[in-house]
């Protein structure tokens, strides 16, 4: 969220953040949001005791009424019914920490490290009804080393997550971005540079 806030920021980006949400109170990225300038509102769901839709109906609400015209999740970790998904189709949009369609779903970077596969890293992509399978807008690849632990290979993600969620919501917002993969898609080698 604070990648996508700072490049907003830039007089050049073709986006403006109009509205942080969070399903959580106390999450971070409302402090962070408030510092900046931003509405930022919590839209607690335990407060609606397990009806997703009116929990939905009511983040639907406040999107519309901040004039919200993409949404960009990161870091919700709640699956989204129809309601929103289909409200918002083709005008949102997910970062998830795997190259997709590989390792959709919770716990990517351990899974990767246990398939043993050499390259991991993250996908933008728009969200539909299915978990993690909606077109891929960009994506950034990761070396995965020997020794790497979740932790460590989870850094080396989020790094390139912070730089290639920015830059496709500017395509996406530019027109430049259709749901299909390009040449523009993010491919980035972020191992340090070796002395000498």
């Amino acid at each position: 969220m604070i990648a996508l806030v700072n490049a907003a920021r830039k007089p050049d980006y073709p986006a403006e953040i109009v509205l942080v949400l969070s399903n959580r109170p106390s999450a971070a990225g409302l402090v962070l949001a408030r510092e900046v300038g931003i509405t930022a509102r919590a839209i607690d769901h335990r407060a609606f005791a397990g009806d997703r839709a009116a929990h939905e109906a009511e983040i639907n609400a406040a999107l519309v009424a901040s004039g919200v015209e993409i949404v960009c999740l990161a870091g919700y970790m709640r699956l989204l019914t129809p309601l929103l998904v289909d409200t918002w189709r083709g005008r949102m949009l997910n970062i998830h920490p795997s190259l997709l369609p590989a390792f959709p779903g919770l716990h990517t970077h351990t899974r990767a490290i246990a398939a043993g596969v050499k390259l991991h890293g993250c996908t933008v992509h728009l969200v539909t009804r299915q978990m993690d399978e909606g077109p891929i807008l960009a994506q950034a690849a990761v070396p995965v080393l020997e020794g790497d632990t979740e932790d460590v290979l989870a850094d080396r993600v989020l790094a390139q997550e912070h730089m290639i969620y920015p830059a496709a919501l500017a395509a996406f917002t530019s027109g430049r971005a259709n749901g299909q993969a390009s040449a523009g898609a993010a491919l980035l080698n972020p191992l340090p540079r070796s002395p000498g």
